[in-house]
């Protein structure tokens, strides 16, 4: 007799994951056997919410039955915006449109004066010569009405790197006022009269240290009208110390002069150069060397050797014989305090060009003197010199110096014209 598969004679167990007894029939007899089958977990997790399907579909069969007829969409947009403009009153309207309008004139009015500030400054780079285009800037606004009116009331000009003769002015700053103006419109401007202007000239410290800086000297201000030249100068392939002062002072109402005074060369610690011809002037042993001369026997029967240098220190013959006969009385000779200030008192380029052995002695280079005696003291002031002249400006008028001054960064000269023509 056949019997069932195992798992068709019994049932499953009660585990949680198999269902209620349902009949399947017999492999042999075809009656229905009991059996338990497994149940599938979507569906008992299913059974438990709701289908949002149906709710879908239910909500949306409501809402139809309570809504308007269809009607096909309106794909324009924006249409909501015009009307709401549209909802606005007339007064409303018209505000808007005088503050389009209004933005359009100023955005108008804005380039108008951007081109005629170009144009300005490119007539007077090409007036004026200049290396680079100028800064101008037209004040007031609007500005169209001012064109129309042929006639602006401020500009402000600042040009920089001026050449001025040896050196470049740093800086030149203007404020034209009373402008009038030539052409037939915003762009078309052919030129302006300038019936008064005030400016101010910058010659920078920095700018001269860089275009005198040759000779390595570095100016500072001093006071109101002084400037401190200290620095450094090759002289006859010595590295001399260089000092002056230079005073500062107008010159005509173009020009600005400078008076240097106080020049000296410092030749290490031997001996100081002062050009000029006073008695105070010219080569002169320093306090250190003229003590060192009065301990070295050498130098000093090298010194009193020269007739001349013996004459001008008023040695009597009899004293100049026992000093170089004998060290002791030589010593009492050059150890008095007034034997050291005569010597330092002594101009050595007058005596002792014809005695380059005795400039050896001493311990200086006889092309030293040579140099030091063509640095006269024009050429010494000319290389040190500050003045320049203001560029002549285009048109008929004219601009004249009104004061100048040395402050911190350089020297400021302050200007002031009228009837300056610029253009045609």
């Amino acid at each position: 007799m056949a019997t069932l598969p195992p798992d068709h004679n019994q049932a499953y167990p009660s585990d949680g994951w198999h269902a209620e007894s349902v009949p399947v029939p017999h492999p042999e007899t075809e009656e229905a056997v009991e059996t338990t089958a497994p149940l599938n977990p979507y569906d008992e997790l299913g059974a438990l919410a709701p289908n949002p399907l149906e709710e879908f579909l239910h909500e949306e069969a409501d809402d139809t039955a309570e809504d308007a007829p269809w009607q096909p969409p309106n794909h324009r947009r924006g249409s909501r915006r015009r009307n709401r403009f549209a909802g606005l009153p007339l007064a409303g309207k018209a505000v808007v449109a005088l503050l389009v309008a209004t933005a359009f004139l100023a955005l108008g009015d804005r380039w108008a004066l951007l081109y005629a500030e170009h144009e300005a400054a490119e007539k007077l780079k090409e007036s004026m010569h200049l290396s680079a285009a100028p800064e101008v800037e037209i004040e007031g606004f609007p500005f169209l009405t001012q064109v129309l009116d042929q006639r602006v009331d401020k500009v402000k000009v600042t040009v920089p790197d001026v050449a001025a003769d040896r050196i470049s002015l740093a800086q030149v700053s203007a404020t034209a006022t009373d402008v009038q103006i030539s052409g037939d419109g915003p762009t078309d401007i052919k030129g302006a009269l300038i019936r008064e202007m005030h400016g101010e000239v910058l010659l920078s410290f920095e700018d001269l240290n860089r275009e005198l800086g040759a000779s390595q000297v570095t100016f500072t201000g001093h006071g109101r009208d002084q400037v401190l030249a200290r620095g450094r100068l090759p002289v006859a392939g010595h590295d001399l110390k260089v000092r002056a002062d230079a005073r500062i002072q107008r010159n005509g109402e173009r020009g600005i002069s400078t008076d240097i005074g106080r020049m000296s060369l410092q030749i290490g610690d031997l001996a100081t150069y002062r050009p000029g011809t006073r008695e105070s002037e010219g080569l002169h042993l320093s306090k250190a060397a003229a003590d060192s001369l009065t301990r070295e026997t050498s130098k000093a029967k090298a010194l009193l050797s020269v007739p001349a240098i013996v004459k001008r220190l008023g040695v009597p013959d009899s004293v100049l014989g026992a000093a170089l006969q004998s060290d002791a009385k030589l010593n009492e000779l050059v150890g008095s305090p007034r034997f050291v200030n005569d010597v330092m008192g002594l101009n050595l380029i007058d005596v002792a060009m014809g005695h380059p052995d005795l400039l050896k002695k001493l311990g200086l280079d006889p092309a030293l003197l040579k140099g030091l005696s063509e640095l006269t003291r024009p050429v010494l002031a000319d290389r040190l010199t500050l003045a320049f002249r203001l560029p002549k400006l285009p048109g008929s008028g004219n601009v004249w110096l009104q004061d100048v001054s040395v402050q911190k960064d350089g020297i400021r000269v302050q200007l002031i014209g009228a009837g300056l023509g610029i253009g045609k």
